[in-house]
């Protein structure tokens, strides 16, 4: 039996009466996790950098096994990049290369750089025109229900290349869901964590790419892009991202 765990926390109240988003995460697990789990959710929304959150929200729904879909965890590339300008201009040309226009790469930049706030979910853009769709606000669409189909061989895997750490773990399974919907064109992301400046795009043409210098350090603002086909459902890729459970696979089997 598997368990869907979502923590949600925000400070000066919910995030729906106005609270300032701090931290979220997201396990698909089985029962004996469960506590530890709990507990690592808790402690990480009262000591996130930033802030301490006075509201949290931690919820637990069964998963049954027939709504679990697989999508193939995407490969991962390193690029190197010495300043905020540097990582940017390798964000847009690897953007483009997946199919988003030069014009709406730059927009995507230019939106993530102006937000007053981190976004509690993501801002869902036209890849041609670089417009944005989804109309929610600082709410964004939230990712939701995903986890690692086996995460100690996933997490191992991590350890040999020298990326542990909850950052990179949380979003090449994130990446990997959102990249196995049929209407995203590409991903753009950077943290909204004041002392981690790494980024990354990712697409399923061409995997997850990691950029190491996104923003400046000590900038508390951050968030995600996705770029969609023209004429996308909005509301079945929503419900996609929010509500279907996925579970990443290693070993790259899908199913749908």
């Amino acid at each position: 039996m598997l368990f869907s765990v979502k923590m949600r926390a925000a400070q000066g109240g919910a995030h729906e009466k106005g609270g300032r988003h701090i931290s979220g995460a997201e396990r698909i697990l089985s029962e004996p996790g469960l506590e530890k789990t709990v507990l690592s959710m808790l402690d990480r929304a009262r000591t996130h950098q930033r802030g301490k959150a006075d509201f949290i929200s931690i919820r637990i729904e069964e998963v049954k096994n027939e709504d679990i879909v697989y999508k193939p965890l995407l490969h991962m590339e390193s690029f190197e990049a010495a300043d905020v300008s540097e990582g940017h201009a390798v964000a847009i040309t690897e953007l483009e290369k997946a199919g988003v226009t030069r014009a709406a790469a730059q927009n995507g930049i230019s939106a993530l750089l102006s937000l007053p706030d981190s976004l509690r979910g993501a801002m869902i853009f036209d890849a041609v025109s670089g417009k944005r769709l989804d109309g929610l606000g600082q709410r964004g669409v939230r990712v939701s229900k995903m986890d690692c189909a086996d995460s100690a061989d996933y997490e191992a895997d991590l350890e040999r290349r020298g990326l542990s750490g909850e950052h990179v773990r949380e979003a090449l399974v994130l990446a990997s869901k959102v990249a196995g919907a049929d209407d995203i064109i590409a991903e753009l992301c950077w943290s909204d964590d004041p002392d981690y400046v790494t980024g990354y795009v990712a697409s399923s043409k061409f995997g997850y790419k990691r950029i190491p210098v996104m923003k400046e350090m000590g900038s508390p603002v951050g968030g995600r892009i996705f770029f969609v086909k023209e004429g996308t459902d909005l509301n079945s890729l929503c419900s996609y991202l929010q509500e279907q459970a996925v579970l990443i696979s290693l070993g790259g089997e899908e199913n749908v």
